[in-house]
This record gives structure tokens, sequence and C-alpha cells, in this order.
């Protein structure tokens, strides 16, 4: 689950296109899919488009694993996570995810959650 969720991260932080949406083939299921309070969504191209806007709407900035990293039992796996300026800097997303893997060991569902976000 931890290289699992390492793979998660970086598919975050892919910022061409062709090669995100091959790195979400990679990393989840067809069937998979992503849930927080701002978004539903299944599939490759759904996944790899939610990360696409989330990069438009947050240039400049990455996905960093917290310190505290994985705790996993079995299939399932859950992790804190920020979003900070490319550069460093303060966090201005920071979240906790749940994750659960396929039996072929990629993702099929992952339960987002936000702590904190910039006022809108």
């Amino acid at each position: 689950m931890h290289d699992l969720v390492a793979r998660y991260i970086e598919t975050w932080n892919e910022p061409a296109a062709d090669a995100r949406r091959a790195a979400v083939a990679e990393v989840w299921t067809e069937y998979g899919t992503y849930s927080d309070p701002l978004a539903v969504v299944s599939g490759h191209d759904g996944i790899a488009g939610l990360i696409g806007a989330v990069q438009a709407q947050f240039p400049g900035h990455v996905i960093r694993l917290a310190e505290d990293g994985v705790d996993a039992h079995h299939d399932i796996g859950r992790f804190r996570w920020e979003l900070v300026p490319a550069a460093g800097g303060e966090p201005v997303v920071v979240g906790f995810d749940v994750a659960v893997a396929a039996p072929d060991g990629r993702l099929a569902t992952v339960l987002g959650f936000i702590d904190k976000a910039p006022a809108t």
C-alpha cells in the first residue's frame, strides 16, 4: 500500500496530460472511483480530468505525502497529504484520504476529506 500511495501522489503531480492519463491507468482499475467533498469521478478519464482541473486551479503547486506517511492494513490505506507551492512553503490545502486496493494491486477507490482549504 505504501508504494501504491506513492504512485497515486505522483499522478497528482504529473503535469503532462497524456503522461498523467497513462499513470492513472497504471495506478487505478478501469472502474476506479474517487470522491471528496467537491468531486465524484470514476474511470481513468474522469480521474485524470479531475487531477488536471486541480492543477489548473492551483498552478505551481504540488501534492506531497504528510510526514506521518501511510497507515495500512489488508487492502486499505489512510494518509494525509498537503498541497504546497512547488518552490516550498506552507500548505494551501490539507487533506486525508482512505484508499482501497483492488485484487490486482491497483486502486479501486479513494475517499478524500479536506481538512484545510483556502478561504473563498
